[in-house]
């Protein structure tokens, strides 16, 4: 995966420590990384107990000056990029450096929503989390603590969504004109061929 082109992660339906533990690795190998759709990320266990583990996090301050940390973010993309941070050593020169090739977005925004979006099956839901487990939307829980552009994100996911099922399905009838043409192409060429043979036999 190392390169200097950059990778498009859908971050839907995958569990959150584990993708960060992922893209931390490929970062510090020099990969770009860009992830998308982290509001779709999934946390183990209920929405529930995650709300009072964020609620417990939240209260940590700095004692004698707040303003100097903790900074808790509310955007999942941001919780995101600090998970990832926390997995780099990010006071180091090459920490800053594996750093600056990661972006992270909430839903899809342009021009991602026309690019090939990859998945990484050691991080997804399914392959990792025991069946009947139960786990939380990472957008649920931001928007338990103020992250104000969940509706926002929500309806441009929609409208993308309508684009892409309508480019989906012009290319589909595109493919099918293709392939009729071509069948189209082969049938002649099978009855030239015919044709042609017994003339080519009798010296014409």
């Amino acid at each position: 995966m190392t390169g200097s082109k950059a990778i498009v992660v859908d971050a839907r339906a995958h569990l959150f420590g584990r993708l960060a533990s992922v893209v931390a690795k490929q970062l510090l190998q020099g990969q770009r990384v860009v992830v998308v759709r982290c509001e779709e990320l999934n946390v183990s266990g209920s929405l529930y107990r995650n709300h009072l583990k964020y609620a417990e996090w939240k209260r940590k301050r700095f004692s004698t000056n707040p303003t100097r940390g903790a900074f808790h973010y509310r955007a999942p993309s941001r919780m995101f990029f600090r998970a990832v941070r926390g997995m780099i050593p990010y006071k180091t020169v090459r920490g800053q450096a594996a750093l600056e090739h990661l972006k992270v977005f909430d839903g899809v925004p342009p021009p991602f929503d026309k690019v090939k979006r990859m998945v990484v099956p050691a991080a997804l839901r399914a392959m990792r989390l025991a069946p009947g487990r139960e786990f939380t939307r990472l957008g649920d829980l931001s928007k338990m603590y103020g992250w104000n552009a969940h509706d926002v994100v929500a309806r441009l996911e929609e409208k993308r969504k309508a684009r892409s099922q309508a480019f989906h399905l012009r290319k589909k009838a595109l493919v099918n004109i293709r392939a009729k043409a071509l069948k189209t192409v082969s049938s002649n060429k099978d009855m030239q061929a015919k044709v042609i043979a017994p003339l080519a036999a009798v010296g014409y």
